[in-house]
C-alpha cells in the first residue's frame, strides 16, 4: 500500500494511474462502439470510467477532512462499480469480447481494492 509521504500529487497515486489507463483502454474500445450507441451506452462507460479519475482527483484535494476524503473515494468505487455494469452490456451486447472483458473487469476488481485499501487506512493519506 502507497503511503502519503511518497505521494505528492493525485497522479502519483497508483490507483489514479490505473483508473487513469483503464478509462483510456475503453476510450480507444469504444470507438468501435456501433454508432446507435453513441448517446446511450458509449457516453455511459466513458463517463463512468473518467469519474472514477476525477472523483480519486478531488478526493486527493479534500483530504484535510477524512470524512469528505472517504466520501469521494466511495464515489470512485461507485463510479468504478457501474463502469462495471456497462462493460458487461457492451460484453453481452457482442462489442467486446470474452477475453477483452475479462481482462478490463479484473482491472476494474484491481482498482476497486486499491480505492477501497484507501477507505479503510485514509488517515495515512489525510492530514
Amino acid at each position: 500500500m502507497e503511503r502519503k509521504k511518497d505521494i505528492k500529487h493525485f497522479r502519483d497515486l497508483e490507483a489514479y494511474q490505473k483508473a487513469f489507463n483503464l478509462a483510456i483502454q475503453i476510450f480507444q474500445l469504444s470507438k468501435k462502439f456501433p454508432v446507435e450507441e453513441r448517446y446511450s451506452l458509449t457516453d455511459q462507460v466513458r463517463r463512468s470510467s473518467r469519474a472514477v479519475c476525477a472523483n480519486l482527483a478531488e478526493a486527493w484535494r479534500k483530504r484535510t477532512y477524512i470524512a469528505v476524503f472517504k466520501h469521494k473515494l466511495t464515489d470512485a468505487m461507485q463510479e468504478a462499480s457501474e463502469t462495471q455494469s456497462w462493460l458487461e452490456f457492451s460484453h453481452a451486447c457482442g462489442y467486446i469480447d470474452d477475453k477483452t472483458f475479462a481482462q478490463l473487469d479484473s482491472e476494474c476488481e484491481m482498482i476497486l481494492n486499491m480505492l477501497n485499501a484507501m477507505d479503510r487506512n485514509a488517515k495515512k493519506f489525510c492530514f
